[in-house]
C-alpha cells in the first residue's frame, strides 16, 4: 500500500493565534555573545499571554512544527509534541522512535515573547535560547 503524500498546510487555514517563533542560543560558555546560527524556528499557537495553547495544538498538531539549525549540520525538521504531564518537546523522526529528541524546560509555563529566555535540553545538556522574534503567519 502506497502512503499518500502529506497534505500542504495553508497558513490561512490556521487560527490567527499561530505564530512563528525564532529562538537563538543565548550567552553561554563557548558562546560569550550567543550564537544566531544555533537556532530553532517553532510554529505554534500562543494564547494571549504568549504561552503555547494546548487546546489549539491538539486541534492542529500537524501544523505545529520545528526547524533546528546548527552550523556544519544538516537542518532538521519535525514537530512540537505535547507530552504526558503537560511538557513540550521537539520530535524530528515522527515515523520511527516516539521518544522526543529535545525537551523544552517548563515550556508550558514560558511566555514566548521577544527578548524572553527559554531553555531546551539537547542531548542531556541544558541550553538557554533567547526569543528573537514572534511573528504572525
Amino acid at each position: 500500500m502506497t502512503k499518500a503524500p502529506p497534505t500542504a498546510i495553508l497558513n490561512s487555514s490556521l487560527p490567527s493565534t499561530f505564530r512563528q517563533i525564532r529562538l537563538e542560543l543565548a550567552r553561554e560558555p563557548g558562546h560569550p555573545e550567543g550564537e544566531a546560527d544555533i537556532a530553532y524556528i517553532v510554529i505554534a499557537p500562543l494564547d494571549d499571554n504568549g504561552r503555547i495553547d494546548p487546546e489549539q495544538w491538539k486541534k492542529h498538531r500537524d501544523a505545529c512544527r520545528v526547524a533546528r539549525f546548527r552550523p556544519d549540520e544538516d537542518d532538521r525538521r519535525g514537530h512540537l509534541v505535547h507530552r504526558p504531564g503537560g511538557s513540550w518537546a521537539f520530535q524530528y523522526d515522527v515515523t520511527g522512535d516516539t521518544r522526543p529528541d529535545e525537551t523544552g524546560y517548563h515550556f508550558q509555563d514560558e511566555c514566548f515573547v521577544q527578548d524572553e529566555y527559554v531553555s531546551i535540553n539537547d542531548g542531556g545538556k541544558m541550553h538557554t535560547f533567547r526569543v528573537v522574534s514572534v511573528t504572525h503567519l
